[in-house]
């Protein structure tokens, strides 16, 4: 059996012509029963649909045409995306043989500019609190840095950017450590600074070594995820277990998608059935693009959305002026509101918590205007449950203001975590799996 995975990418602004998206050999191998899965990887929140229905694929070719993945034009900040690709990436991991030699060498390029684009957004940064702030003196560059800032600079709005080499790796390492640097580092929550600097920043005497391959490890790392949808009716998932083996320079990686990128898998478990196909297409789109296909993914059976409970102090690429948890608050009343979801079970990922515990202890939570009634009480560990929990009410109070009494048929649930974790796979495979059941046992009458 072949099931199909549709990525739609409903919000990254980059640059480039509109491209119309085109899924060749979409019906190459027919079958029965087809699944889709859509993901939207925006910042603050993105979505992967996993659908179940026989005439999907009718119905995506008959309006993918209509589809184009329109690119927002260049913010004038570099931007870093947190995109889609980590999933592919952990698919790639968990049910394939993982990346080849030739495949991880693909990644060096993307890597340095990364590299490069970081210490820019934090050159520039720097600059522009210099001019701004009233204690304007702690973000000025120090006079032997400032030349190094400048050329870095330079290279990063180059459209060729060179190899990293050992001689950039160590002024980069200079600049970094530069106190004007630390500070403007101490703001990147206003200045759209990734997650990955501190990652990258401690690893560039390995990343500009001559034959510097990105690393494999063993160890979890994290990425940006947002909305996880699935929709399955004729399959379900028992007692998965895996081990995964993460490619950590990869993983962390940011680039910037063009195009259509298929991936096919076949999942993995006791349960495996023979033939099993999954393929997966990612097709990009911006934000103001959801009401066009959102009307394709009647019949899913259960949402997973997953929000970054950690950005509760930044702002969005796209607008400065929004901070990301108001987005993300917007967009699951939004989802929740839909037509085609008034059936669908809910199940709410409340992720990046390894960053939020850390955070809200030096950044108070009432920062956020939705969280302006907040009250901090207790300190240290205590601290950290009593937020959550303050996070993890306003959701349920939107959940339920945004949702009909009875809908006894839909069910609703939170679970703290953290991104690419293999306990979050394999608890999204058994929550998948329990979602369906209960469904099926309500359709059958015995709940």
């Amino acid at each position: 059996m072949s099931l199909t995975l549709t990525v739609i990418k409903a919000s990254e602004s980059v640059g480039g012509e509109e491209q119309q998206a085109k899924l060749t050999g979409w019906l190459q191998e027919p079958s029965q029963s087809t699944s889709s899965i859509a993901t939207n990887f925006d910042l603050v929140s993105s979505f992967h649909l996993l659908i179940d229905s026989i005439n999907i694929k009718k119905q995506i070719l008959k309006r993918m045409h209509r589809l184009q993945k329109s690119k927002g034009e260049l913010n004038k900040k570099p931007k870093l995306k947190s995109i889609f690709k980590n999933f592919c990436f952990l698919i790639k991991l968990l049910f394939q043989s993982g990346f080849d030699e030739a495949e991880l060498k693909s990644y060096i390029s993307v890597i340095h500019e990364n590299v490069y684009q970081t210490i820019k957004v934090l050159h520039d940064g720097s600059k522009e609190l210099a001019q701004n702030e009233t204690d304007s003196l702690k973000y000025v560059i120090s006079n032997e840095n400032k030349d190094i800032g400048q050329k870095l600079s330079e290279i990063e709005g180059r459209l060729d950017h060179p190899s990293l080499t050992k001689e950039l790796a160590q002024e980069i390492e200079t600049l970094w450590r530069d106190a004007a640097i630390q500070e403007t580092y101490a703001r990147g929550n206003e200045l759209q600074v990734p997650d990955c600097t501190p990652y990258f920043m401690e690893n560039l005497q390995r990343l500009s070594d001559a034959n510097y391959i990105p690393t494999k490890t063993f160890c979890i790392k994290n990425c940006s995820l947002s909305l996880w949808i699935f929709g399955i009716t004729s399959a379900s998932v028992d007692n998965f277990s895996v081990f995964i083996v993460f490619q950590d320079d990869v993983l962390y990686a940011r680039a910037r998608t063009t195009g259509v990128v298929e991936i096919q898998f076949s999942p993995v478990g006791e349960n495996k059935k023979s033939g099993e196909v999954y393929r997966l297409f990612d097709v990009g789109g911006q934000r103001n693009e959801r009401r066009k296909w959102i009307h394709l993914f009647e019949g899913v059976t259960a949402v997973i959305f997953c929000a970054a409970i950690s950005e509760y102090d930044q702002t969005l690429f796209e607008d400065e002026n929004k901070n990301r948890m108001i987005e993300t608050k917007e967009l699951f009343e939004w989802v929740l509101k839909q037509p085609c979801f008034e059936k669908t079970s809910f199940m709410l990922f409340l992720n990046k918590f390894d960053i939020f515990e850390k955070k809200v202890l030096k950044v108070p939570l009432n920062v956020c205007e939705w969280f302006k009634d907040y009250q901090p009480v207790l300190t240290g560990k205590q601290e950290i449950e009593h937020a959550y929990e303050f996070v993890k009410t306003k959701f349920e109070e939107l959940y339920f203001q945004s949702t009909t009494p009875d809908r006894v048929d839909r069910v609703f649930k939170i679970y703290r975590t953290t991104a690419l974790d293999q306990k979050l796979v394999k608890k999204t495979f058994k929550l998948v799996d329990e979602t369906l059941r209960r469904r099926n046992l309500f359709e059958a009458g015995l709940l």
